[in-house]
């Protein structure tokens, strides 16, 4: 099984990219994030002509999120319980890995700046309300599977710059502390398990060459439960999808389960 991650930056204006993407990778699920379209205006049929069925949560212009299987999927929720701004930022369903029923869990976090402003507060306030989300499923037993866009850089070698981004909203400590506090929940960073190297990036601003001088940032994550790791043959970043022509600024997150 092959679940990814994509924050896809429009997928109106990506849906060439994305097909090809699936062409080559076939995922099993796709998650995609900051759709920016509501569903009436989403791509449902350019999907299901590659065999997917599409589960969206949807927003005008921008965030949104979705979730492409290519099996139908049941227990579909959209709700952050307490976050009374409703962007769409999150959706969840449950699947099978190995006979094990996961939670998993597609998320677009705010990003938060500028610091210290409602845009920020709000950030902390969303990453509370999600840890609490989680919480409740990991004290029921549940097997946890969530993944996306954190706009969070755990760790100075998840930056080009470390330094340059010591005040930003993706890597103040603080914002750092609520990912350790999501993963001391019983979860694994695999991309981290299985590659400790810096160097590894998932995004890439469209200005200043960041692509051309690889000044990227890994802010896109897939956190697995403990007990699920032992399924996981490998996980890559596509990087090379970001040289596409009208490429995202984001490239694919895909972790194959056995």
């Amino acid at each position: 099984m092959i679940i990814s991650t994509w924050n896809v930056n429009s997928v109106r204006a990506r849906i060439e990219n994305i097909k090809k993407y699936i062409k080559s990778s076939s995922p099993d699920l796709l998650l995609l994030q900051e759709i920016k379209t509501e569903e009436k205006n989403y791509p449902f049929d350019d999907f299901k002509k590659l065999g997917y069925e599409s589960y969206v949560h949807g927003q005008k212009s921008y965030n949104g999120v979705s979730i492409l299987s290519k099996k139908k999927l049941k227990n579909i929720n959209v709700n952050l319980t307490g976050d009374n701004v409703k962007q769409s930022r999150l959706i969840s369903t449950e699947i099978k890995i190995k006979n094990k029923i996961v939670s998993l869990i597609n998320i677009y976090a705010p990003n938060g700046n500028p610091v210290d402003t409602d845009k920020y507060f709000y950030k902390i306030s969303w990453l509370n309300l999600l840890i609490n989300f989680l919480k409740k499923k990991t004290d029921n037993g549940n097997q946890i599977i969530i993944t996306g866009d954190f706009n969070i850089l755990p760790e100075d070698i998840d930056v080009h710059d470390p330094k340059k981004y010591a005040n930003d909203a993706l890597f103040r400590i603080e914002i750092r502390k609520k990912y350790r506090e999501i993963i001391n929940l019983g979860l694994i960073d695999v991309f981290r398990h299985f590659n400790k190297k810096e160097g590894n990036y998932t995004f890439w601003d469209y200005t200043q060459g960041s692509w051309q001088k690889d000044n990227g940032l890994r802010i896109d994550h897939m956190l697995i439960s403990n007990s699920l790791i032992e399924f996981v043959k490998k996980i890559e970043i596509k990087k090379k999808i970001r040289s596409q022509i009208k490429p995202s600024d984001h490239v694919p997150l895909e972790c194959t389960f056995s």
